[in-house]
């Protein structure tokens, strides 16, 4: 019972973790096209800071949402591929 109990608050926790991750790499995608527009009318201090966070702080949050998509994808189609086999038994 407290197994479960820990296994759902874990779940829980990585559920809003990933939540946060997604809409910062909304945000940062939004930040990065008001960035260009504002370097097409002359002004380089948004596109500048932002390259400087690209590699330490963007690429990072990138990474962990496309790994989760596919951790994800995959254990679901495991688990519909599982489910398939036991049915054919």
């Amino acid at each position: 019972m407290k197994n479960d109990q820990l296994k759902e608050k874990f779940r829980v926790w990585l559920d809003n973790i990933l939540l946060i991750n997604f809409f910062l790499v909304i945000f940062f995608a939004l930040f990065f096209f008001f960035a260009l527009i504002m370097q097409i009318n002359g002004n380089n201090v948004f596109i500048n800071f932002f390259q400087s966070i690209w590699n330490p702080f963007i690429v990072p949050l990138i990474t962990i949402l496309i790994t989760s998509a596919l951790i994800s994808g995959i254990t679901s189609w495991l688990k519909q591929k599982l489910r398939s086999q036991e049915e054919d038994i």
